[in-house]
């Protein structure tokens, strides 16, 4: 009756992955519930939730540079014209060009997506059920992973039950019946998943993704600077328009897509 012990771990291993994701899905919807009413997202929120803290350094460079407070050459190098920070990102930015007033944009946007502001957009925008926190990111994506893992694990301890020799009278179909049933559960736990989770991106939950959906569909056109910039904010440096500033932008370190 050794294929008795297989089974009771076979259901352990499934019921706990099972458990976890369903756990992981149910407080991701409750949270993703009631985010987002009534809340308008600034270029700056946008920006992170669409690209994280480097695209928020990149829309403030972008927006600076549209207005002449910041000259971007093709060459990689950022000069401050306007020392005046309208806001707490743009003096980050002069912040992290430093005291010369001159630098390369690689390391001021490194810089301006560690400081103080950024960190506390983003504490805002988890605190508003729009962005996944950092230990929250694979929550649901590691239940998945785990209930996968599970499967498998069920189906070894079923294919060493039926190869171990026969002990008792129970017959093997009957076993591997037996068998079918917690990997039933974790396939049908996989299947509901594929269905009903929202994924997540990397930054954004679901109730932010809706929120950013929502504002890129009016960021198709660039007639204005508040179109333009949302663009920016959406889909990147791929979105700026000007030869040369998508030039200044290409000599910065690479740190994945935008």
């Amino acid at each position: 009756m050794f294929w008795v012990l297989l089974l009771l771990l076979a259901w352990t291993v499934a019921g706990a992955a099972c458990t976890r994701l369903c756990l992981a899905a149910v407080r991701a919807a409750a949270v993703d519930a009631d985010a987002g009413r009534e809340h308008d997202l600034t270029l700056y929120e946008a920006a992170f939730l669409s690209g994280g803290p480097r695209r928020v350094a990149d829309l403030t460079l972008v927006s600076m540079a549209r207005e002449r407070r910041l000259l971007l050459a093709h060459t990689g190098w950022a000069t401050v014209v306007d020392p005046r920070g309208r806001d707490e990102m743009e003096r980050s930015v002069i912040g992290a060009i430093g005291p010369e007033g001159q630098s390369r944009i690689a390391p001021v946007r490194a810089a301006a997506a560690a400081a103080d502001a950024v960190r506390g957009l983003a504490d805002r925008l988890v605190g508003a059920g729009l962005a996944v926190p950092d230990g929250a990111r694979t929550t649901v994506a590691a239940g998945v992973r785990q209930v996968r893992g599970a499967a498998v694990t069920v189906l070894a301890l079923g294919t060493v039950a039926l190869l171990l020799p026969a002990s008792s009278d129970v017959p093997r179909t009957l076993v591997a019946l037996w068998f079918a049933l917690p990997l039933a559960l974790t396939l049908s736990c996989l299947a509901i998943a594929r269905i009903e989770v929202h994924p997540y991106s990397r930054w954004a939950s679901p109730a932010g993704q809706r929120l950013v959906g929502a504002l890129a569909r009016h960021a198709d056109g660039a007639g204005d600077d508040r179109t333009y910039l949302t663009s920016v904010a959406v889909r990147g440096i791929r979105a700026v328009g000007e030869p040369d500033l998508r030039a200044a932008f290409a000599h910065r370190e690479p740190y994945g897509r935008d």
